[in-house]
């Protein structure tokens, strides 16, 4: 298929970087944080988030950032591979913790880009894109190494939880086994903290009631496996203490990488003791205040090693807050999705316009903005030009460079069409200040359009009597999913074909 004239015209510029002048790289990724969960982006925020802070004072604010889903699985899958996750197996909704990863074995992440260009590369938090354990529920041999999972993805070091705590295994895993294994059972326990909210703690039980399987995407109803050692509440302090000592033992001399995905704000909302009662927007507050003091944590780390200046963080989330957000605005008057539309799930811009800041002080101008639209699916191109490395042809397909952008303050290009996708499947295309969000399988679903520079709340549909070429927009959304690319290059298959959100294409 002949490439549309806007992928033609764009020349993507290349940065040779000597290994020397390679910055350390951390991307810290929070769960269902809101873009109004970040107080420098919210003016009427219930609480305060100073580690936050500090990354925008030293250096860039994304005022117009996307996760590239609404929900875990997706929005992990882009982020690692610079490939929109409709584009495989999974079209709408989440993993479970159990199924064949998401990230196809030899398909270039951020991780194995950055180890193949010298860096050392470490995982520590919440996987949630498949992993396959010994067995199954009925019969485990947890001395059997678990595989298809980070350590085959292009990280050197792994410790952490497989998915979100509602959907198992629980257990504190380094490398390929955990030093206690999940032998227990557990299910949703009361959480009289936050909203609508349950716990995944002791007492477990030593018996399983629901003998039922996980169907294919690794969900299932029923107990939940679970080690004797695991608590929910302490994730983030775990995580954020495996971070540092796996930064303390390093003995190397090459840059690192690490990716640190919390589980917070996520369900369930359980901020440890110390915590509780700091904000003014109850438990919720008070988990974000918890969550932004563990950030803190690597920030003074990195002052204390004295390596922070040419250390590049990125921090985000991988979708909008969770639909306990309207609750906590009507009782805290505290808006989690800011002045946007809706939340996690939704195609709004709610679901998916996300904190997103950007610190590297030896490159990056402190307190600088920038309001041009991003995606999460950036960073490998991102990353990529940044070490001097080209991107072959069936990688980071929808992965667009902004280093310009870190290091000057200034755009070469316009960044290309970023695709929006819900968790049911329905899709939205941007293209400059435009968004069209086309018509879904439901009929209440119709085709919508908005200009996002007057109307950032979505509060106008304009998809009649607007002088906007619709038609071109629609031609654009479809090449983009035809050709198994957003970015130029050779046309490459996506994992299926024809699939029934596609419902303006005609089946191929």
């Amino acid at each position: 298929m002949k490439l549309p004239l806007y992928l033609s015209l764009l020349v993507l510029a290349t940065t040779s970087v000597h290994a020397e002048d390679h910055p350390n790289i951390i991307v810290i990724y929070t769960d269902d944080q809101g873009y109004g969960d970040a107080a420098n982006l919210n003016p009427d925020s219930k609480f305060p988030t100073p580690a936050l802070d500090r990354l925008a004072d030293e250096g860039m604010t994304f005022t117009d950032a996307h996760c590239s889903d609404t929900v875990c699985t997706p929005s992990r899958y882009g982020l690692l591979t610079g490939r929109y996750a409709w584009r495989t197996r999974l079209k709408s909704g989440v993993f479970g913790a159990e199924t064949p990863c998401l990230i196809a074995d030899g398909r270039m992440t951020l991780p194995s880009l950055l180890r193949d260009n010298g860096y050392d590369t470490a995982m520590i938090g919440k996987w949630h894109l498949g992993m396959e354990f010994p067995g199954d529920r009925n019969s485990r041999d947890w001395s059997q190494p678990v595989t298809d999972m980070p350590l085959d993805k292009g990280f050197d070091y792994f410790f952490g939880i497989p998915a979100s705590l509602n959907y198992g295994i629980l257990a504190w895993f380094e490398g390929r086994h955990a030093a206690v294994p999940p032998t227990l059972y557990t299910q949703k326990k009361p959480n009289d903290l936050a909203i609508s909210d349950y716990r995944m703690m002791p007492p477990y039980e030593s018996g399983l009631t629901d003998l039922s399987l996980p169907n294919a995407t690794g969900n299932f109803k029923g107990p939940i496996e679970v080690a004797p050692d695991f608590v929910d509440s302490e994730c983030l302090t775990r995580f954020t203490d495996e971070t540092l000592k796996w930064l303390n033992n390093r003995d190397s001399e090459k840059p690192f990488f690490v990716y640190l995905p919390y589980t917070s704000p996520h369900k369930p909302v359980i901020p440890i003791e110390k915590f509780r009662g700091q904000s003014e927007a109850g438990a919720y507050g008070d988990f974000m205040i918890e969550t932004d003091w563990h950030i803190g944590r690597i920030l003074d780390w990195l002052d204390e090693q004295e390596i922070a200046d040419n250390t590049l963080i990125v921090f985000s989330s991988d979708n909008g807050p969770e639909t306990t957000w309207p609750e906590r605005l009507k009782r805290y008057h505290h808006a989690s999705n800011g002045i946007y539309r809706e939340g996690k799930r939704s195609i709004y811009e709610g679901g998916h316009r996300v904190p997103f800041f950007v610190r590297w002080p030896a490159k990056v101008a402190a307190g600088s903005v920038w309001n041009g639209p991003i995606c999460q699916t950036d960073l490998l191109a991102t990353f990529a030009q940044l070490v001097g490395a080209e991107l072959p042809n069936n990688a980071g397909e929808d992965s667009v460079s902004f280093l310009d952008v870190l290091e000057s303050g200034k755009a070469e290009q316009k960044r290309l069409p970023i695709i929006h996708h819900s968790i049911k499947g329905r899709f939205a295309i941007r293209e400059g200040n435009l968004k069209l969000v086309m018509e879904g399988k439901s009929k209440k679903e119709e085709r919508e359009l908005y200009n996002l520079a007057k109307d950032p709340s979505e509060k106008n549909d304009i998809i009649e009597g607007e002088d906007v070429d619709v038609a071109e927009l629609v031609d654009q959304l479809t090449a983009i999913v035809k050709n198994g690319r957003t970015t130029p290059g050779e046309a490459v298959p996506n994992d299926t074909g024809w699939w029934n959100n596609l419902v303006w294409m005609e089946p191929w």
